[in-house]
């Protein structure tokens, strides 16, 4: 089974760096504190908005610093669009307060430090990780990854944790850092959740789920 997992994913990588060779993480940063701030940002929120709201935020706010001269309420304000933004706001000023309280203002390079930042789990842990400091420190598990590695076989987990689990077992880890990127772009152009285009779809062929002509 994990050896038939394992030739199933090699294909979908080689078959996914050919279709989508511009895939790159689709949240608006300049650096690892932006990129931190702007991932917070997404949870249960699309890139599109995170980054129309970035676009304004990161000339105000420039640092963590920066963060704790507002009260939470302004910084709710700056954030509203996104949702969740009181929770956010609170999270966004604790992992400041932290940063540069614990690391001299500088957002820390390791999973373990990362993960003692408000709000951060292992999905922002490894997004700042993998595309900021490129370090392959684990696979992003999000909504499109979870579900498409699931359709494709790939995982018969439920939770994140799991899930990032299973694939970073099945992919190389020279790529766990891209295969987000290729999944979560086809997630978006192709293999649509209420609308997957199966016959237009370059994984039809090993895709357990593929329906040509019909939804999964």
């Amino acid at each position: 089974m994990i050896a038939d997992r394992k030739l199933r994913t090699r294909e979908v990588i080689k078959r996914l760096r050919k279709a989508y060779p511009d895939a790159h993480c689709a949240l608006n940063h300049s650096n690892a504190f932006e990129l931190l701030i702007a991932t917070i940002l997404s949870a249960q929120c699309t890139d599109a908005r995170v980054n129309i709201v970035t676009a304004d935020l990161f000339r105000k706010y420039r640092g963590p610093s920066d963060y704790l001269k507002v009260s939470q309420k302004e910084l709710e304000q700056d954030i509203h669009s996104t949702g969740f933004f009181r929770n956010k706001a609170k999270n966004i000023q604790s992992a400041c307060t932290r940063i540069i309280d614990a690391y001299g203002g500088e957002v820390p390079r390791t999973m373990e430090d990362l993960l003692t930042l408000g709000g951060v789990a292992r999905k922002t842990a490894n997004v700042v990780m993998g595309n900021a400091f490129g370090i392959a420190s684990g696979v992003v598990v999000d909504t499109h990854v979870s579900r498409i590695s699931k359709l494709l076989g790939l995982t018969d987990s439920n939770t994140p944790e799991k899930i990032e689990r299973d694939l970073a077992e099945l992919i190389p880890k020279r790529n766990w850092v891209m295969f987000p990127h290729w999944l979560i772009m086809h997630g978006r152009a192709i293999c649509i959740a209420r609308r997957p285009k199966c016959d237009q779809c370059v994984l039809a062929s090993i895709c357990p789920s593929a329906r040509v002509g019909g939804a999964v």
